[in-house]
């Protein structure tokens, strides 16, 4: 099932935040995506709704099966093309950003191009903070 853009973004955070803490909060998730709560709110209980997420009687939210298959699949593409940008010398920051425009409509014959590429070339990516 196709996805949104902004529920793609918001189970990449949550993979992110369950990786940094052990644990998913709507607060975290709020703050680290720079929007309301009401937002993270409606976002949730879509996500809930389509089977890419769970919350328990804590509100603490665990990602299903299907929500970390997308969330890693969306999370490789970011680190794969933020390492890409900067060893073409694009800085860190627009690096990040680039990569986050254009990992959800990249096809998936481009992406696998670009990674065959890079692993053939690139093979050791520079390391930035965050694990990125």
């Amino acid at each position: 099932m196709k996805i949104r853009k902004s529920a793609e973004d918001y189970l990449e955070t949550m993979l992110i935040l369950k990786e940094r803490h052990g644990y998913i909060r709507s607060v975290d998730i709020a703050e680290e995506l720079g929007v309301k709560k009401p937002s993270v709110t409606y976002t949730t209980k879509r996500l809930k709704e389509s089977g890419h997420i769970t919350m328990d009687e804590n509100n603490y939210i665990a990602l299903t099966k299907t929500g970390l298959a997308v969330a890693q699949s969306i999370y490789e593409r970011h680190k794969l093309l933020t390492h890409l940008f900067i060893g073409l010398g694009v800085s860190e920051e627009i690096a990040r950003e680039d990569a986050c425009k254009i990992e959800h409509d990249l096809s998936e014959e481009t992406f696998e191009a670009i990674r065959q590429h890079f692993e053939t070339y690139a093979p050791k990516a520079p390391v930035m903070k965050d694990g990125l």
